[in-house]
């Protein structure tokens, strides 16, 4: 499957071109503002572009809370998933459920090996030559972790393509494209309808009266339901699949081979990560892509909706007032380049501190992945890093392109 199957496409018109643009030139207009206006009011909208005051929005949940509620009950059919929530009782239960089932040991135990084991097969077969973002990252990426939730392909259909159109609805569609909703309006209720099915095969397969359905997320979650644990109700199972399937398998495939395109456009630091990969310095190698993720991480900008009138930035000169109803961007691309906080911000530094990046967000809503991904995504280059002699393909396909903030395509080559 290519990105042109999982990817929707989009208008080739003069808006497009100029958004492309636009986001191939933000660091320049973030620097700008992080010196001259800080806090940006436009209208009802509200750019935050300095690294303390773009943590104090993420850190100001009563005030900025998430705006995912609207979207997730037209892809939950109306069930709340803890993503869409503020810090309340069902938020912390829901949470704490999810973190009886993905359990932190899975990941050297289980997910680093898958991750690795199947990157080195893909990157044997490539031969010397290999599309990064749907031949290696997508393939990865969906295979071990739908092996993982327990939630394979649904008969006739794709998750790659399902789980990447939900996403880009839940977070990359901020005019409300009536082609995306029609498309939302068929697989989210599909989607709803497998993992029923799942649940109820397995549940029929169990015939031993054991607590064990499977050591997948999904058995554990039957397991715990069975134990009586609060949180694992079958509409609750299926919610929390759902989001982790929307929410977790597309972003790789976008930020992966974002910052293999920023190695490669610095041989040095690519010489570095490819020395982290031979040696088995898995820490170093993490601190390369991470790295690199920070000249082109997920996207620009987080969306919270001001619930009150909140002031930030209080006792400095650029204080604000972000009036109720706003909507705020915490542009956390620009504050991981904030030179206040992040050290030669300009400079490619595989050793920075942990707190200098905000890749997975902060506050309430981090990412609940935040630990499979600081492993799991530096693995999926590691086999091809440690390849001789690794380049750009020849041509415009050795170039990364995207297509909207999705990564489209990055050919290289190297020596089989």
């Amino acid at each position: 499957m290519t990105a042109e199957q999982v990817l929707r496409p989009l208008p080739d018109g003069l808006g497009t071109r100029l958004r492309a643009w636009a986001f191939e030139h933000v660091d320049l207009a973030f620097g700008l503002l992080r010196a001259v206006k800080p806090i940006l009011k436009v209208g009802g909208t509200v750019l935050v572009t300095r690294y303390d005051d773009v943590r104090e929005v993420f850190l100001t949940d009563d005030a900025f809370p998430v705006p995912y509620r609207a979207k997730l009950d037209v892809i939950m059919g109306g069930c709340p998933f803890f993503l869409g929530m503020a810090d309340t009782p069902e938020y912390r239960r829901d949470t704490a459920a999810m973190r009886k089932a993905i359990l932190r040991e899975d990941i050297p135990v289980r997910l680093a090996g898958a991750v690795e084991t199947l990157a080195e097969r893909i990157v044997d077969e490539g031969g010397g030559r290999l599309e990064v973002v749907d031949e290696l990252v997508r393939r990865v990426t969906f295979a071990v972790l739908s092996d993982y939730f327990g939630v394979p392909d649904p008969p006739g259909a794709d998750l790659r393509v399902w789980a990447t159109r939900l996403f880009e609805f839940q977070f990359a569609d901020p005019g409300d494209d009536p082609a995306l909703r029609a498309d939302v309006d068929r697989m989210a209720p599909a989607l709803r309808d497998h993992i029923d099915r799942l649940i109820a095969a397995r549940r029929g397969s169990n015939t031993t009266g054991s607590d064990f359905e499977g050591d997948d997320v999904l058995g554990r979650c039957l397991a715990l339901q069975r134990q009586g644990e609060p949180g694992f109700s079958d509409e609750q199972i299926r919610t929390a699949l759902m989001g982790m399937i929307v929410g977790g398998p597309p972003q790789p495939p976008m930020v992966v081979p974002q910052a293999l395109e920023q190695l490669l456009r610095r041989p040095d630091a690519l010489m570095g990560a490819q020395a982290a990969a031979r040696s088995g310095d898995d820490a170093l190698l993490a601190g390369y892509v991470f790295e690199a993720m920070r000249f082109d991480p997920l996207a620009p900008a987080l969306p919270r909706v001001a619930a009150r009138d909140h002031r930030i930035a209080v006792g400095t000169p650029r204080e604000t007032l972000v009036p109720k109803g706003a909507t705020v961007l915490a542009a956390f691309r620009s504050a991981m380049h904030d030179g206040r906080r992040i050290p030669d911000p300009g400079r490619f530094d595989p050793r920075r501190m942990q707190h200098e990046y905000i890749h997975f967000g902060h506050g309430l809503h981090t990412c609940f992945g935040i630990h499979m991904n600081r492993v799991l995504l530096p693995l999926m280059l590691k086999p091809l890093l440690r390849r001789n002699r690794l380049r750009r393909a020849p041509g415009p396909e050795g170039h990364l392109t995207k297509r909207g903030p999705f990564a489209e395509r990055l050919r290289v080559v190297y020596d089989a």
